[in-house]
């Protein structure tokens, strides 16, 4: 992780941003800015550069971590099983979370991450979190509960989508099953015609 090198006003104004965006992310759950405050202070700052992979879809060695878009733009894809391609799941900017899921559960990635322009951020390890729960459990339990809305809500725009793609496949299906029947009336009727 690279070191902050910024002057101290800089690093101040960066880390105001961050309890700033944190404590409206995590909002819904009743996290203060001094709550906020108290994670951010577990964070540490990491800047990636443009193209720069942030975490890898599968990967179960690096997953014990989560950031907090500060600035710049970083893009979610995942390959959804389809050879040589990606579906965009969402394109984050800041007050943005991402890598929750290997924090809470250490199971692999379930998407890639990288940075579509330079990139600010605040990296909570599972180690800080940990710590948090130790130092700050009610502080903790606030930044959890806004984490769990915030995967509940993706959950339920995934189900959404799910529904979604279930209608229009169930209308080409029948669209295909239409177009079978012409196809099979029309052979039965040219055998007919021939025979």
């Amino acid at each position: 992780m690279p070191s902050s090198r910024a002057p101290t006003s800089s690093r101040n104004d960066l880390r105001d941003q961050a309890i700033d965006l944190l404590a409206h992310a995590a909002s819904m759950a009743g996290m203060s800015r001094a709550d906020a405050e108290v994670v951010v202070d577990a964070m540490k700052p990491l800047h990636l550069l443009a193209d720069t992979l942030l975490f890898e879809e599968g990967d179960s060695s690096d997953n014990d971590y989560m950031v907090l878009v500060l600035d710049g733009q970083v893009r979610a894809v995942s390959s959804a099983g389809i050879p040589d391609g990606e579906v965009v799941i969402t394109v984050a900017g800041p007050g943005s979370l991402l890598g929750e899921m290997g924090v809470i559960d250490g199971g692999p990635r379930s998407a890639s991450c990288t940075a579509l322009t330079d990139v600010k951020l605040g990296l909570l390890s599972r180690e800080a979190l940990l710590g948090l729960v130790e130092r700050h459990p009610s502080v903790a339990a606030r930044l959890m509960l806004g984490v769990s809305k915030i995967v509940t809500g993706r959950l339920r725009e995934g189900n959404r989508r799910l529904r979604t793609l279930s209608q229009v496949s169930r209308a080409l299906q029948s669209e295909l099953d239409a177009v079978h029947a012409v196809n099979r009336r029309l052979l039965d009727e040219q055998d007919a015609r021939a025979g």
